[in-house]
């Protein structure tokens, strides 16, 4: 693809040459991750869809799925499992009657917070290998990473 949105800021072309230099490592580190993070009770997707019930509160399937860039079978699903273990719960819309809304149930609050303090350990455990002005390095990387996610939307119709 080398398309971007008529919005983006930058080069495709220079964007693709520094995402050539850092996806080897990238891909690297992030199995790392999910391998030092395997003993939580969450995925990675459990825990994104919980995360944003919380920043959202109580929201439709078809809102969790836009904002997760999954099918709504897929939301669905996720939403079933969660649901089963007890961690959000499905309640009437107020507003429209017709509506059904997902929420974060107390124990999913609870389960939400424990396994971010989980993850948040096992990436701190690969962070410390970093020298301290590396580390600080490291916060303002982490706040790019964090625009990246606010501002990248792909389109869901491109297969």
């Amino acid at each position: 693809m080398s398309e971007r949105a008529a919005d983006s800021p930058s080069n495709y072309d220079d964007a693709l040459d520094v995402a050539r230099h850092i996806q080897p490592a990238l891909n690297k580190l992030l199995l790392i991750f999910q391998r030092t993070a395997e003993g939580t009770s969450l995925t990675t997707s459990q825990v994104s869809i919980m995360n944003q019930l919380r920043l959202r509160g109580p929201s439709r399937v078809s809102t969790i799925a836009a904002a997760e860039l999954i099918r709504m079978p897929t939301a669905s699903n996720a939403l079933y499992q969660l649901e089963r273990q007890g961690f959000v719960e499905r309640h009437r819309d107020k507003k429209d009657r017709r509506g059904v809304l997902v929420a974060l149930t107390e124990r999913g609050e609870s389960e939400l917070d424990l396994v971010s303090q989980q993850r948040a350990e096992a990436l701190a455990a690969i962070l410390c290998w970093l020298e301290p002005e590396e580390l600080e390095g490291a916060r303002e990387v982490g706040g790019l990473i964090s625009k990246l996610a606010e501002v990248y939307r792909p389109s869901m119709t491109k297969e």
